[in-house]
C-alpha cells in the first residue's frame, strides 16, 4: 500500500529557510543599492559644485567618481557577509558616506587648485568630518543590532584608505618626503604579505591600542595638511604618526608570529 504521509518536515523546513535567506540578500542588495546611488549622485553633485567654485580641472569629477565606483564595487562583492541583516543600515551608510568624502580628497590629488590655502582648508575639513564621523558609525551599529563582520571590515578598510589618501596628499603639498607614504602602505604590505605568511591572516582580538594608534595616524596627517603648518612641524608630526603606527604594526605581527604553528 502506497503511504499517503506528508514529506518529512525537516526537508519542508530547509526549503523554507532556503527561501528566506534568498529573500533576505534579495532585500539587503536592493537596499544596498538604493544607497550607494543616493550617495553616489550626491557625490557627483559635491564634485561638480566644488569644480565649480574653486577651479578644479575637467578631471575632478571624474576621478571622484572613479574612487568612489572601485570602492563600491568592492563593498558590493562583500555584501553577503552582512548577513542576516536585510537593512544596509544607517552605520554602514555613515561609512559609504566616509567613504565618499576620501573619493574627493582622492580626486584632489594632482589637482594645482589644492596648493591654495582655501583648498587646503577645504581639504582639511573634509578629512575632518570623515574622522568625526569615524567614531559613529560603530556606536549606531551596535545600539541599533546591526553589528556584522561586513561592518566591521567596511570602517576599517575605509579607515585604511583614509589614512593612504591622506598621505598622498601630505606629500603632494610638499609638507614631507615620499617616506610619508609608508603609513598607507602599511596596512596593504601588510595584506600583502599574508598571501605568502597565511599566520599573518589570522584573526586579532579587538585592541585600544590598535584603534588608538589608527585615530592617532589620521590626526597627524590631517594637522600636516593645514596652511600653517610648515614642513619641518610636518615632517616631526607625521613622522611621529608613523612611528606609532609601525609599533602597532609590529606589536600585531609579533603576536601573531608567537602562535603561529610553525616549526
Amino acid at each position: 500500500m502506497f503511504s499517503h504521509t506528508a514529506p518529512p518536515r525537516p526537508h519542508r523546513t530547509s526549503e523554507r529557510e532556503t527561501r528566506d535567506t534568498r529573500d533576505a540578500h534579495a532585500a539587503l542588495r536592493r537596499d544596498a543599492a538604493f544607497v550607494m546611488a543616493c550617495t553616489g549622485l550626491g557625490l557627483v553633485a559635491v564634485a561638480a559644485g566644488v569644480t565649480v567654485a574653486a577651479g578644479m580641472g575637467a578631471w575632478f569629477v571624474p576621478k571622484a567618481i572613479a574612487v568612489f565606483g572601485v570602492a563600491s564595487a568592492l563593498v558590493w562583492r562583500a555584501l553577503p557577509t552582512h548577513a542576516p541583516q536585510r537593512r544596509f543600515g544607517a552605520a554602514n551608510g555613515i561609512t559609504l558616506f566616509r567613504l565618499a568624502l576620501v573619493a574627493l580628497l582622492a580626486a584632489s590629488v594632482g589637482e594645482p587648485a589644492l596648493h591654495t590655502p582655501l583648498l587646503a582648508w577645504f581639504a582639511v575639513g573634509l578629512a575632518t568630518v570623515g574622522a568625526l564621523l569615524d567614531a559613529a558609525d560603530g556606536a549606531i551599529a551596535r545600539r541599533r543590532g546591526q553589528g556584522s563582520d561586513f561592518g566591521a571590515r567596511f570602517d576599517m578598510e575605509t579607515d585604511a584608505l583614509l589614512i593612504a589618501v591622506l598621505s598622498v596628499l601630505v606629500l603632494a603639498l610638499d609638507k614631507t618626503g615620499a617616506w610619508v607614504l609608508a603609513a598607507g602602505a602599511l596596512r596593504y604590505a601588510f595584506v600583502l604579505a599574508a598571501g605568502a605568511w597565511p599566520w599573518l591572516a589570522e584573526p586579532l582580538p579587538p585592541s585600544v591600542r590598535r584603534k588608538t594608534v589608527c585615530v592617532v595616524q589620521i590626526v597627524t596627517l590631517i594637522v600636516c595638511l593645514g596652511p600653517i603648518v610648515t614642513p619641518e612641524w610636518a615632517g616631526m608630526i607625521a613622522g611621529a604618526g608613523l612611528a606609532a603606527l609601525a609599533y602597532s604594526f609590529g606589536v600585531d605581527i609579533l603576536a601573531l608570529a608567537r602562535r603561529s604553528p610553525r616549526s
